[in-house]
C-alpha cells in the first residue's frame, strides 16, 4: 500500500485476507480455535490461535476492531480470498524481517538545518527550469512527478517504505499472532520516533522544498498522514501485550511535540488554514494524532469546524469540488478528498459530531459529493474535465471507497452501486490486505 500520489489510504482499507491452494486445519477446542497452515507437502508454514486477542474489550483508535476480528474469522473458515491476501501479507511481513531500519538518517542531502534528523522532502510536481543554465527556480507541471523527488537523496521514498512496513507488520501479528512480527514493528517504530541516534525530530519544516524557489512548504505535512497506520500498528502491538511501556510513552511524547508543531508553527497553521484537500488531511492527521493521546475534546472541535469551514467551502450544492476539479488529475483529487472528509465523518460518527448527515441551507454535503461522482461509475456518461493517467482505474478506487462507506453509514444504494461496477470490472478492483 502506498500513500501518494492518490492517498486512498487506511480509512476504509479494510484488511482482507493463496493459501487457497494450501489446506487450513482449524482444531476447535471448548473456548477457542487453533489455526494450522499446511503446504502440500505436508510442512507447516504457520499455526495461530485465532482468539488470542481479547475480542470483547479490543478497541482500536482509529478502525473498528470487529472489522478485523471478522476478517481472521474468516481466516480460520478458509475464506478463499482472504486466505489469497494474507499470504501476500506474510510473504511482504517476512521481507520486512530481512531489511534494515528505516531512517532519516539514511538520506543522502543535508536539510537547511544542517541536521539530519530533519525530515526533509522535495515537491514532486515541480521540474528543473529549461530556460535558466542552472534549472533555477524550479517550474511546476501539476500531476506530472519529478523521479528525482522518490530517489534516496530527501526521506520522501524512506517515510512511505516505513509506513507501509509498520502498517504489514502490524496487521501480519494480528492475524497471524507470530510474535517476530510484532517485536519488528516495535524496532522500527523505535529506530524512527525515540533512538537519539536514528530518531526523526518532531516537525516537517522542510517537507516538499522547491529548489530555488522555498525550503518547504506546508504541503509536506500531507506526506505525514500515514502516521495512522503507525498508530493502528501500536494498538495492535498493545492489544497481543506486545508494546513496551518505554516505546508507548516515548511515541506519545513525540506524538504531542509533532502536534504542537502542526498546530503552532507558520507552516501548520498555513496547512491548516488551506482549502483543498490538504486542509482536509491536516484534520485527518491531527484528529488521529489527538485522539492516540487521549485530547477528545480538542477532536471534538476540529470536527464540528469541519461542517463549515470544509464542507461548506469545498462542495457545491451541486456535489462538486471546484478546487479539486481544476487539477490535471481532477478524478482522483475529487476521490482523495471526499475520502479525507468521509475519514473525518468516521471520526465524527465516534465521537458524537455528526458530519455524515449534515447539510447546509443550500445543500452542499458530504452525500452530495458522492452522488455527484456516481455517475461516472453507473452509466456512460463522460467525465468532462482532465485526468492524466489510467481514469478507469481511478474509478475502481472511486467504487471502493463508494462500498466502504455505503457499508460504515448504512447506504445501500451506496453499497449496490459499487458492488455491481467491481462485478462488471473485476480486473480493476484494488486488491487490498
Amino acid at each position: 500500500m502506498k500513500y501518494f500520489p492518490l492517498l486512498l489510504i487506511s480509512f476504509f482499507v479494510l484488511p482482507v485476507f493463496s493459501f487457497a491452494r494450501n489446506p487450513i486445519i482449524p482444531n476447535k477446542g471448548a473456548n477457542d480455535m487453533h489455526i494450522s497452515l499446511i503446504d502440500g507437502k505436508g510442512k507447516k508454514l504457520l499455526q495461530f490461535n485465532s482468539f488470542h486477542f481479547i475480542q470483547e474489550s479490543g478497541k482500536l483508535t482509529l478502525h473498528e476492531f470487529s472489522d478485523f476480528n471478522r476478517i481472521k474469522e474468516e481466516i480460520a473458515n478458509k475464506d478463499p480470498l482472504q486466505l489469497d491476501v494474507f499470504e501476500k501479507l506474510i510473504l511482504k511481513a517476512d521481507r520486512e524481517l530481512e531489511k534494515e531500519p528505516y531512517s532519516v538518517m539514511n538520506k543522502k542531502h543535508m536539510p537547511p538545518s544542517n541536521n539530519k534528523h530533519d525530515y526533509l522532502s522535495q515537491a514532486p510536481y515541480f521540474w528543473p527550469n529549461p530556460d535558466t543554465p542552472d534549472g533555477l527556480p524550479y517550474i511546476r507541471k501539476d500531476g506530472e512527478v519529478n523521479p528525482e523527488t522518490r530517489k534516496d537523496a530527501t526521506d520522501r521514498t524512506e517515510l512511505s517504505d516505513f509506513f507501509e512496513a509498520v502498517d504489514v507488520l502490524g496487521k501480519a501479528f494480528y492475524y497471524s499472532e507470530k510474535e517476530i512480527y510484532a517485536a519488528r514493528a516495535v524496532t522500527l517504530i523505535n529506530t524512527w520516533f525515540l533512538n537519539p541516534e536514528t530518531l526523526m525530530n518532531p516537525n516537517l519544516n522542510f517537507g516538499q522544498g522547491v529548489p530555488g524557489i522555498t525550503d518547504g512548504r506546508p504541503f509536506g505535512i500531507i506526506e505525514f498522514i500515514g502516521i495512522q497506520e503507525v498508530i493502528t500498528c501500536m494498538d495492535f502491538l498493545e492489544l497481543g501485550s506486545k508494546l513496551d511501556s518505554k516505546t508507548k510513552e516515548g511515541f506519545k511524547l513525540w506524538l504531542k511535540e509533532y502536534a504542537n508543531w502542526l498546530q503552532t508553527s507558520e507552516i501548520g497553521i498555513s496547512e491548516r488554514n488551506t482549502l483543498n484537500n490538504h486542509g482536509n488531511w491536516y484534520d485527518v492527521q491531527l484528529c488521529s494524532i489527538l485522539l492516540y493521546i487521549g485530547d477528545i475534546d480538542s477532536v471534538r472541535k476540529i470536527l464540528e469546524s469541519v461542517k463549515f469551514n470544509r464542507i461548506a467551502k469545498q462542495i457545491e450544492p451541486d456535489g462538486s469540488q471546484p478546487l479539486e476539479l481544476e487539477r490535471t488529475k481532477s478524478f482522483s483529487y475529487s476521490t482523495m478528498n471526499l475520502n479525507a472528509m468521509t475519514r473525518l465523518a468516521w471520526f465524527g460518527k465516534r465521537n458524537g459530531i455528526d458530519l455524515w448527515n449534515f447539510e447546509t441551507a443550500d445543500g452542499r454535503s458530504i452525500k452530495k459529493a458522492y452522488d455527484y461522482l456516481i455517475p461516472y461509475i453507473s452509466s456512460d456518461k463522460k467525465w468532462k474535465y482532465k485526468q492524466l493517467g489510467n481514469l478507469e482505474e481511478v474509478k475502481a478506487n472511486f467504487a471502493r471507497l463508494l462500498l466502504q462507506a455505503g457499508k460504515t453509514f448504512n447506504e445501500e444504494t451506496y453499497v449496490s452501486i459499487a458492488q455491481q461496477y467491481q462485478v462488471s470490472k473485476p480486473e480493476l478492483t484494488p486488491e487490498l490486505y
